[in-house]
Protein backbone atom coordinates (compact mmCIF):
# COMPACT_ATOMS: atom_id res chain seq x y z
CA UNK A 1 0.00 0.00 0.00
CA UNK A 2 1.57 3.42 -1.00
CA UNK A 3 2.28 5.71 1.85
CA UNK A 4 -0.38 8.69 1.56
CA UNK A 5 2.30 11.33 2.50
CA UNK A 6 4.40 10.99 -1.10
CA UNK A 7 5.23 13.05 -3.70
CA UNK A 8 3.49 13.42 -6.49
CA UNK A 9 4.78 13.56 -10.09
CA UNK A 10 5.41 17.39 -10.82
CA UNK A 11 5.74 18.59 -7.10
CA UNK A 12 9.52 19.25 -5.76
CA UNK A 13 10.86 20.02 -2.19
CA UNK A 14 13.69 22.96 -1.08
CA UNK A 15 16.94 21.59 -0.62
CA UNK A 16 17.97 20.36 2.77
CA UNK A 17 20.20 22.58 4.74
CA UNK A 18 23.56 21.26 5.66
CA UNK A 19 23.82 19.21 9.50
CA UNK A 20 22.13 16.59 11.28
CA UNK A 21 18.61 15.83 11.92
CA UNK A 22 17.66 18.37 15.28
CA UNK A 23 14.40 16.90 15.75
CA UNK A 24 11.55 14.54 15.43
CA UNK A 25 8.74 17.44 14.02
CA UNK A 26 8.01 15.21 10.27
CA UNK A 27 6.92 12.05 12.75
CA UNK A 28 4.83 14.32 14.90
CA UNK A 29 3.15 16.33 12.11
CA UNK A 30 2.27 12.82 10.25
CA UNK A 31 -0.10 12.27 13.32
CA UNK A 32 -1.63 14.88 13.66
CA UNK A 33 -2.17 14.90 9.97
CA UNK A 34 -3.30 11.31 9.82
CA UNK A 35 -6.44 12.75 11.85
CA UNK A 36 -7.07 16.06 10.00
CA UNK A 37 -7.31 13.92 6.65
CA UNK A 38 -9.52 11.17 8.79
CA UNK A 39 -12.19 13.85 10.24
CA UNK A 40 -12.73 15.97 7.19
CA UNK A 41 -12.93 13.05 4.83
CA UNK A 42 -15.83 11.59 7.39
CA UNK A 43 -17.44 15.32 7.68
CA UNK A 44 -19.85 15.62 4.61
CA UNK A 45 -21.06 12.57 5.56
CA UNK A 46 -21.64 13.37 8.78
CA UNK A 47 -23.82 16.08 7.75
CA UNK A 48 -26.20 14.50 5.62
CA UNK A 49 -26.38 11.29 8.54
CA UNK A 50 -28.74 13.89 10.04
CA UNK A 51 -32.24 13.52 8.89
CA UNK A 52 -34.11 16.79 8.15
CA UNK A 53 -35.67 18.30 11.17
CA UNK A 54 -33.53 16.21 13.35
CA UNK A 55 -32.13 19.42 15.48
CA UNK A 56 -30.59 16.97 17.81
CA UNK A 57 -28.42 15.42 16.02
CA UNK A 58 -27.21 18.31 13.84
CA UNK A 59 -26.58 20.30 16.98
CA UNK A 60 -24.29 17.21 18.29
CA UNK A 61 -22.89 16.48 15.15
CA UNK A 62 -21.94 20.22 14.51
CA UNK A 63 -20.33 20.74 17.55
CA UNK A 64 -17.71 17.94 16.85
CA UNK A 65 -17.29 19.47 13.51
CA UNK A 66 -16.58 23.07 15.37
CA UNK A 67 -14.61 21.68 17.39
CA UNK A 68 -12.30 20.03 14.77
CA UNK A 69 -12.25 23.49 13.06
CA UNK A 70 -10.70 25.01 16.25
CA UNK A 71 -8.17 22.67 16.10
CA UNK A 72 -7.21 22.64 12.57
CA UNK A 73 -7.69 26.76 12.81
CA UNK A 74 -5.22 26.65 16.04
CA UNK A 75 -2.45 24.10 14.50
CA UNK A 76 -2.45 26.11 10.99
CA UNK A 77 -2.08 29.45 13.39
CA UNK A 78 0.52 27.96 15.82
CA UNK A 79 2.81 26.55 12.03
CA UNK A 80 2.44 30.09 10.88
CA UNK A 81 3.77 31.85 14.05
CA UNK A 82 6.55 29.17 15.09
CA UNK A 83 7.28 27.60 12.44
CA UNK A 84 7.41 28.77 8.94
CA UNK A 85 9.17 32.13 10.06
CA UNK A 86 11.78 30.21 11.15
CA UNK A 87 11.82 28.22 8.44
CA UNK A 88 12.56 31.33 5.89
CA UNK A 89 14.91 32.63 8.07
CA UNK A 90 16.89 29.60 8.60
CA UNK A 91 16.91 27.93 5.40
CA UNK A 92 15.97 30.82 2.96
CA UNK A 93 16.39 28.08 0.23
CA UNK A 94 13.11 26.93 1.09
CA UNK A 95 11.03 30.66 0.46
CA UNK A 96 9.21 29.77 -2.41
CA UNK A 97 7.44 26.59 -0.53
CA UNK A 98 6.80 28.99 2.66
CA UNK A 99 4.95 30.97 0.50
CA UNK A 100 3.38 28.41 -1.11
CA UNK A 101 2.15 26.79 2.79
CA UNK A 102 1.17 30.02 3.53
CA UNK A 103 -1.14 30.49 0.38
CA UNK A 104 -2.76 26.91 1.36
CA UNK A 105 -2.94 27.75 5.00
CA UNK A 106 -5.10 31.45 3.85
CA UNK A 107 -7.32 28.72 1.52
CA UNK A 108 -8.18 26.75 4.33
CA UNK A 109 -9.18 29.89 6.85
CA UNK A 110 -10.96 31.19 3.65
CA UNK A 111 -13.10 27.68 3.66
CA UNK A 112 -13.21 27.47 7.52
CA UNK A 113 -14.69 31.04 7.80
CA UNK A 114 -17.33 30.40 5.01
CA UNK A 115 -18.14 27.27 7.01
CA UNK A 116 -18.93 28.67 10.24
CA UNK A 117 -22.13 30.66 10.27
CA UNK A 118 -23.31 27.76 7.69
CA UNK A 119 -22.60 25.36 10.36
CA UNK A 120 -24.50 27.78 13.01
CA UNK A 121 -27.38 27.24 10.79
CA UNK A 122 -27.50 24.11 10.48
CA UNK A 123 -27.24 23.42 13.92
CA UNK A 124 -30.22 25.15 14.71
CA UNK A 125 -32.53 24.48 11.90
CA UNK A 126 -31.02 20.90 10.72
CA UNK A 127 -33.18 22.04 7.28
CA UNK A 128 -32.06 20.27 4.33
CA UNK A 129 -30.75 23.15 2.29
CA UNK A 130 -28.55 24.10 4.75
CA UNK A 131 -27.15 20.40 5.25
CA UNK A 132 -26.72 20.32 1.69
CA UNK A 133 -24.48 23.44 1.52
CA UNK A 134 -22.52 22.48 4.31
CA UNK A 135 -22.03 19.44 3.11
CA UNK A 136 -20.37 20.66 0.15
CA UNK A 137 -18.61 23.42 1.67
CA UNK A 138 -16.65 20.52 4.01
CA UNK A 139 -15.77 18.46 0.21
CA UNK A 140 -14.47 21.51 -0.66
CA UNK A 141 -12.15 21.68 2.21
CA UNK A 142 -11.15 18.14 2.43
CA UNK A 143 -10.04 18.21 -1.35
CA UNK A 144 -7.58 21.13 -0.17
CA UNK A 145 -6.48 19.41 2.79
CA UNK A 146 -5.53 16.09 0.73
CA UNK A 147 -3.38 18.70 -1.18
CA UNK A 148 -1.59 20.44 1.97
CA UNK A 149 -1.16 17.84 4.31
CA UNK A 150 0.77 15.66 1.83
CA UNK A 151 2.88 18.15 1.08
CA UNK A 152 3.89 19.76 4.03
CA UNK A 153 5.02 16.53 5.06
CA UNK A 154 6.97 15.99 2.04
CA UNK A 155 8.12 19.57 0.82
CA UNK A 156 8.90 21.52 4.33
CA UNK A 157 9.31 18.96 7.45
CA UNK A 158 12.42 17.75 6.20
CA UNK A 159 13.55 21.20 7.00
CA UNK A 160 12.65 22.01 9.99
CA UNK A 161 13.83 18.59 11.30
CA UNK A 162 17.11 20.00 10.11
CA UNK A 163 16.86 23.73 11.57
CA UNK A 164 13.98 23.57 14.62
CA UNK A 165 15.21 22.17 17.83
CA UNK A 166 12.77 19.55 19.60
CA UNK A 167 11.67 22.14 21.83
CA UNK A 168 10.62 24.44 19.16
CA UNK A 169 9.12 21.57 17.22
CA UNK A 170 6.83 20.83 20.29
CA UNK A 171 5.82 24.39 20.76
CA UNK A 172 4.23 24.37 17.13
CA UNK A 173 2.52 21.17 18.60
CA UNK A 174 1.34 22.61 21.38
CA UNK A 175 -0.05 25.94 20.72
CA UNK A 176 -3.63 26.64 21.23
CA UNK A 177 -3.99 23.55 23.36
CA UNK A 178 -5.16 25.94 26.31
CA UNK A 179 -8.07 27.45 24.45
CA UNK A 180 -9.67 24.05 23.70
CA UNK A 181 -12.32 22.66 25.86
CA UNK A 182 -10.37 19.87 28.73
CA UNK A 183 -13.47 17.81 28.01
CA UNK A 184 -13.52 17.56 24.44
CA UNK A 185 -9.57 17.53 23.82
CA UNK A 186 -9.69 14.00 26.40
CA UNK A 187 -11.83 11.83 23.90
CA UNK A 188 -10.34 13.77 21.01
CA UNK A 189 -6.99 12.23 21.98
CA UNK A 190 -8.71 9.09 20.79
CA UNK A 191 -9.58 10.16 17.84
CA UNK A 192 -5.99 11.16 16.92
CA UNK A 193 -4.48 7.58 18.25
CA UNK A 194 -7.32 5.88 16.02
CA UNK A 195 -6.17 7.23 13.35
CA UNK A 196 -2.74 6.20 13.62
CA UNK A 197 -0.92 2.67 13.42
CA UNK A 198 -0.18 1.18 16.10
CA UNK A 199 3.50 2.20 16.41
CA UNK A 200 2.34 5.68 15.75
CA UNK A 201 -0.06 5.35 18.85
CA UNK A 202 2.54 4.30 21.54
CA UNK A 203 4.76 6.95 20.11
CA UNK A 204 2.58 9.76 20.50
CA UNK A 205 1.14 8.71 23.91
CA UNK A 206 4.58 8.37 25.59
CA UNK A 207 4.76 12.11 23.98
CA UNK A 208 2.03 13.24 26.00
CA UNK A 209 2.35 14.82 29.99
CA UNK A 210 1.58 12.24 32.51
CA UNK A 211 -1.78 14.30 33.44
CA UNK A 212 -3.40 14.30 30.28
CA UNK A 213 -2.09 10.43 30.07
CA UNK A 214 -3.91 9.60 32.96
CA UNK A 215 -7.52 11.71 32.32
CA UNK A 216 -7.23 9.74 28.93
CA UNK A 217 -7.40 6.12 30.41
CA UNK A 218 -9.61 7.29 32.95
CA UNK A 219 -12.13 9.31 31.42
CA UNK A 220 -11.05 9.51 27.88
CA UNK A 221 -10.86 5.93 26.60
CA UNK A 222 -14.19 6.19 27.50
CA UNK A 223 -15.60 9.64 25.86
CA UNK A 224 -13.91 8.70 22.73
CA UNK A 225 -15.75 5.59 22.72
CA UNK A 226 -19.11 6.93 23.23
CA UNK A 227 -18.49 9.91 21.14
CA UNK A 228 -17.47 7.71 18.13
CA UNK A 229 -20.45 5.28 18.68
CA UNK A 230 -22.79 8.65 18.58
CA UNK A 231 -20.96 9.81 15.14
CA UNK A 232 -21.48 6.52 13.31
CA UNK A 233 -24.19 4.13 15.31
CA UNK A 234 -23.24 0.90 13.72
CA UNK A 235 -20.19 0.87 12.99
CA UNK A 236 -17.50 -0.79 15.08
CA UNK A 237 -15.64 1.43 17.23
CA UNK A 238 -11.72 1.73 16.37
CA UNK A 239 -9.47 0.55 18.44
CA UNK A 240 -6.96 2.81 20.72
CA UNK A 241 -4.96 2.57 23.38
Amino acid sequence: MTDFFTMQPGETAPPLPAGPVLCTGTAAMRRIHRFFLWAYSEAPGLVRSAAAGDTARAAYVGEVLGNFDKVLHLHHEGEDLLMYPQLKERAPACALHVGQMLEQHRQVTQRLDAIEPVRLRWMSTADAESASELAALYEDLSAVLNVHLRREVTEMMPVADRVMSEKEAAAVGQHGVKALDKRFMVGYLGMVLATNPPADRKELFKEIPPPVRLAYKLVGRRMYRKQYATLFPGRPVPETL
